[in-house]
């Protein structure tokens, strides 16, 4: 099975040029095997591209722009699809590929799959529910940072209160220090007058 990439290598365009780089760096830097395909400089791959592009991932003029992802006759998808993939973590079932034994995908799979008391289910079973627990471990670890934050936010809060009190108080205090200061003078300015 070879991953089909179709490029366009002399496009006007910076973004599709960006696109492009950013899947054939990632499937090298990855060592996972493919051909490139320059639908620019030959017709036929151009033609063979725009036929096997399904209907429903066609933009509205028709023609779908490059990269296009292909495993050998079947398609896998344009660079949205491709790039939502990979920040999901599951580009090799997005390219229709097996995952290198050594790859954290099989990893965790068997571990989700394995029981606290050593038995281990079948495979299925074992990511589905593995991937429920590790949902619900996420979503817990989220509610538990997100009270975390609230707790923090809220004693934050009164510190401040605290502190704005305090001050309030020293600053009324202060205040009336210097009315008395300024009534006594005042007596006493009165008092030598008289």
């Amino acid at each position: 099975m070879v991953i089909k990439v179709f490029v366009a290598t002399s496009s006007g365009s910076i973004a599709i040029r960006k696109k492009q780089q950013e899947v054939v760096g990632f499937l090298e830097a990855n060592k996972i095997d493919f051909k490139e395909l320059d639908i620019a400089g030959d017709e036929d791959n151009r033609k063979w591209m725009r036929e096997n592009v399904p209907g429903e991932k066609k933009p509205q003029n028709g023609i779908p722009l490059p990269p296009q992802i292909f495993n050998e006759e079947q398609y896998c998808g344009d660079f949205d699809s491709f790039f939502s993939a990979k920040e999901e973590n599951i580009i090799y079932s997005f390219l229709g590929l097996a995952p290198p034994p050594d790859s954290k995908v099989t990893k965790s799979s068997e571990e989700a799959s394995s029981l606290p008391n050593g038995d281990v289910m079948g495979e299925v079973q074992g990511s589905t529910e593995g991937t429920a627990k590790t949902e619900e471990s996420g979503e817990n670890e989220a509610q538990k940072e997100d009270n975390e934050d609230a707790g923090n936010l809220a004693e934050s809060q009164e510190k401040n209160t605290e502190e704005i009190t305090e001050e309030g108080a020293e600053g009324d205090a202060e205040e009336e220090e210097a009315e008395k200061g300024e009534e006594e003078a005042g007596e006493e300015e009165g008092g030598e007058e008289s």
